[in-house]
């Protein structure tokens, strides 16, 4: 098994298979709206900018799991992200990210790459860089911010 394995529901509604990132670089950020963290949607979107061309994309997955900071529907996240933050990187339908309805996708990326004292996602904005062969290399916590993760993400990107 590995991170192609996986498909999640796009924010307007497909269904889109992890296998069609093949080949890139990934940073899968579970998000939220109304969150503290909710202004690293701008470093994420530099992120974005910068690296896109050269093989990266960010994948965003709203969840609505922590002291409901996501409690809007996928049209109000869309535009809150797009109206606020100029969001253009892939996002996702609000899904579980813990628990025992959890996305299977992030069961297996905490199963991979699990947290200081659980594998369990403990807030939004908790972060999985995934290499150009579905590998999950690193987890960073919700208060890493974008920017410093940008030497990992260039490390990937000329392996």
């Amino acid at each position: 098994m590995n991170i192609y394995d996986f498909s999640a529901t796009s924010i307007t509604g497909e269904d889109i298979s992890l296998e069609h990132y093949k080949g890139q670089a990934m940073l899968i950020v579970n998000t939220a709206s109304k969150c503290g963290f909710t202004p690293q949607y701008q470093g994420l979107q530099q992120l974005y900018d910068t690296y896109r061309n050269q093989g990266f994309v960010i994948l965003g997955f709203p969840s609505n799991q922590f002291m409901n900071q996501e409690p809007g529907d996928e049209k109000a996240i869309q535009d809150f992200c797009q109206m606020n933050y100029g969001v253009t990187f892939p996002m996702f339908s609000k899904l579980d990210v813990k628990g025992k309805n959890a996305h299977p996708l992030f069961t297996y990326l905490s199963e991979q790459a699990p947290g200081v004292l659980s594998g369990q996602i403990k807030w939004n904005f908790t972060k999985f860089l995934i290499d150009k062969n579905g590998n999950v290399i690193k987890r960073y916590a919700p208060s890493t911010k974008p920017e410093s993760i940008e030497s990992d993400i260039q490390q990937l990107l000329t392996s």
